[in-house]
């Protein structure tokens, strides 16, 4: 698996992560977990990306994968309750679930916390982010950053107190990259793209058949006319090769199986995609996108 420079932050990070909500959310059993986990690593990515919401994502990843520390960087995000009598935001619940994340993951260091899609209003408060610049001061994390979309995204970049950016970006989502993207990077953040293959919508025939998350973007994919425009090409290759071209550093990607990882790692590894692709398929967005199509969270 190719790796790239994570901005200026010194590192390089592989080109596909994987993400840890169909681990938590699908109640992916632990030993298919193990054999996840451990065959991304094994072929290259040195990317996990989580969250303290995604159900017992944190605690799979932690018994499958803690004994192999060294050999990757460990995302995850906090700020939504659940239920633990504090409300989404409180600062005591930030710094509660930091410090339990690290405990769940098995280990005593985190590579980077993120503030997971908090409002405007709470960033320009700016306590949610000294949460986290004391998290970094205090050795719990090595970076810190904003995972979100929208005005939110932008503003974070534009603080300049975060390391990161990770944002949705795609060939059904790419409101960010008319400035988000262009600034974080000008910025020398790393950024990371999540959903970068847009829910892989096109596996849905109907819009009554697709799931209510990725319905803007099935509704976005018919108006675009992307099938035809892609002609014989696999989807997920157009899709991985768009997401790749766009300029972020990592793509994380959800799997609930070892299957997945290993036809996404082979299909980056084949892949034919070029600038002049890219350039052709953000201008057909350009051309046909209506001023609704804003960043999904």
């Amino acid at each position: 698996m190719r790796t790239v420079p994570f901005g200026d932050l010194g590192v390089h990070v592989s080109e596909l992560g994987v993400g840890g909500a169909e681990i938590g959310f699908g109640n992916v059993p632990q030993p298919d977990v193990d054999l996840l986990l451990n065959s991304a690593l094994d072929a290259g990515i040195n990317v996990i990306d989580t969250a303290e919401c995604y159900a017992e994502s944190e605690d799979k990843i932690g018994r499958a994968v803690s004994h192999r520390r060294d050999e990757y960087f460990l995302l995850t995000k906090c700020g939504h309750s659940r239920n633990k009598g504090l409300a989404d935001w409180d600062v005591r619940l930030l710094e509660q679930q930091i410090d339990e994340s690290l405990i769940k993951l098995k280990t005593d260091r985190l590579d980077l916390v993120q503030l997971h899609s908090c409002s405007l209003e709470h960033l320009e408060r700016g306590e949610v982010i000294e949460v986290l610049e004391k998290a970094k001061q205090a050795g719990k994390t090595r970076w810190i950053g904003y995972s979100g979309d929208r005005e939110e995204a932008l503003y974070a970049v534009n603080s300049g107190r975060f390391d990161t950016l990770q944002t949705s970006c795609n060939l059904f989502d790419q409101q960010v990259l008319n400035e988000t993207i262009p600034t974080a990077l000008t910025r020398g953040m790393g950024v990371i793209a999540k959903r970068p293959i847009g829910n892989a919508v096109w596996k849905w025939a109907s819009l009554e058949e697709c799931p209510d998350y990725p319905k803007p973007y099935w509704q976005r994919m018919t108006e675009l006319e992307y099938p035809e425009l892609l002609g014989e090409r696999e989807p997920i290759e157009v899709a991985l090769g768009f997401t790749k071209f766009s300029g972020v550093h990592t793509m994380i990607v959800g799997a609930s199986s070892s299957r997945r990882i290993t036809d996404n790692v082979a299909t980056l590894r084949s892949l034919h995609f070029s600038a002049s692709e890219f350039e052709s398929i953000r201008q057909h967005w350009l051309n046909v996108a209506k001023p609704d199509w804003i960043g999904q969270t």
